[in-house]
C-alpha cells in the first residue's frame, strides 16, 4: 500500500490494520459485475487524535447520479452484532473502493460522509479509501484516508471538503504471522479431499511448523550471541535491543516444565479428537452424497 504520500491537516494519527485492508479488498472482488465501487463502515477506537482502525463491515448501497441509497438498516444491525462482541469498537469512518470508470473521489462521497457523521461517536468519520484501479506504471495498491471540512456559505452548510492524512499500517503479533503466511506461500496447491490429500495437508502444515520452529530457534540464537557478546564486553550494549529483550522474556509464562508437558499433551489429545471427529463427519457426508446420487434424490 502507499502510505507515505498523504499530506496531513493537523496532527491526526490514522492506524490501519491489514485486516481491515484485506476485508475491502474482498468485498470489492466478490462485487456484481454491474456493480461500481463498494463501501463499509470502520471500526476501531479513537483517543484524541489518534485512530486505529481495526475491523470493518461491508454496507450494501445503490448511486444513481447525484443519488445515492445506503442500507442504513443493515448498517445498524451488523454494528449491534459487532458491538455485542467486542464493545471497545465503535464507528470511526467508512470505506470505498473505486472503479475505472469513477475517479478517486465520487460526487457522492460527501452525501455518504455526511451519514456516517452522524452515525461516528465523535461525528467526524474518517474517509479510507482504497484504489483498485492500479493505472500508474508500477501497478501499485495504493490507499489514502481523508477528514473532512464543511465549506459554510453564510452560515449555512453548502459541501464537504477533503484533506487528505497521514496514515501508517500496524499489525499485531497475530497479524504479522499470518500475512508472512500469505507472502510465503501466494499460491497454495488446490485442495485434496481424498484420503491422500488429507495425509499431504497433514504433511505441508507439519513441515511449515518444522520451518516455524528452526525459524523461531535461529532468532534465540541470535539473542543469545548478542547478549553473550554484550556481556563479555565483545560488542558495545543497546538499550533499545535490551529493552526488547526483556519485554520478550517477560511475555514468557514461568511454568515448571512438568506443568508444560502435561499441558501441552492434553492439548494435543484435544486436537486429535477434534481431528478425528471432523474426518467422521467428513466421510459420512461424503457416504450421503452419493447414496443420494444413487438413488436419484
Amino acid at each position: 500500500g502507499n502510505n507515505n504520500t498523504s499530506l496531513s491537516e493537523g496532527d491526526v494519527e490514522v492506524v490501519v490494520h491489514p485486516l481491515v485492508i484485506l476485508s475491502v479488498l474482498d468485498h470489492h472482488t466478490r462485487r456484481q459485475e454491474a456493480e461500481g465501487r463498494v463501501i463499509g463502515t470502520l471500526l476501531g477506537r479513537r483517543d484524541g487524535d489518534r485512530i486505529e482502525i481495526t475491523n470493518c463491515f461491508a454496507v450494501p448501497h445503490a448511486e444513481r447520479g447525484d443519488e445515492v441509497a445506503i442500507g442504513k438498516d443493515y448498517n445498524k444491525q451488523m454494528f449491534g452484532l459487532h458491538w455485542r462482541v467486542n464493545r471497545k469498537e465503535v464507528v470511526v469512518g467508512w470505506y470505498a473502493s473505486s472503479t475505472r470508470n469513477m475517479p478517486l473521489m465520487a460526487d457522492t462521497s460527501s452525501l455518504i460522509h455526511d451519514f456516517y457523521a452522524a452515525e461516528a461517536e465523535d461525528g467526524d468519520p474518517i474517509h479510507l479509501v482504497v484504489d483498485t484501479r492500479l493505472e500508474d506504471d508500477q501497478r501499485v495498491l495504493s490507499i489514502r484516508a481523508f477528514k473532512s471540512t464543511s465549506v459554510l456559505v453564510q452560515g449555512e452548510p453548502l459541501a464537504n471538503l477533503f484533506h487528505e492524512v497521514r496514515w501508517t499500517l500496524h499489525a499485531t503479533e497475530s497479524e504479522a504471522i499470518c500475512l508472512d503466511q500469505m507472502t510465503s506461500n501466494p499460491t497454495p496447491p488446490p485442495q485434496d479431499t481424498s484420503s491422500n490429500g488429507n495425509s499431504a495437508s497433514l504433511a505441508d502444515a507439519t513441515l511449515a511448523l518444522q520451518k516455524s520452529m528452526e525459524k523461531l530457534l535461529s532468532h534465540l540464537e541470535n539473542a543469545s550471541a548478542q547478549v553473550n557478546d554484550v556481556v563479555e564486553g565483545k560488542r558495545a550494549p543497546d538499550p533499545l535491543i535490551g529493552r526488547r529483550i526483556a519485554d520478550t522474556l517477560a511475555c514468557v509464562p514461568r511454568i515448571r516444565p512438568q506443568v508444560f508437558d502435561r499441558l501441552f499433551h492434553d492439548s494435543l489429545q484435544d486436537l486429535l479428537m477434534v481431528t478425528y471427529l471432523s474426518n467422521i463427519t467428513r466421510t459420512q457426508l461424503t457416504i450421503a452424497e452419493k447414496l443420494n446420487a444413487s438413488l436419484g434424490v
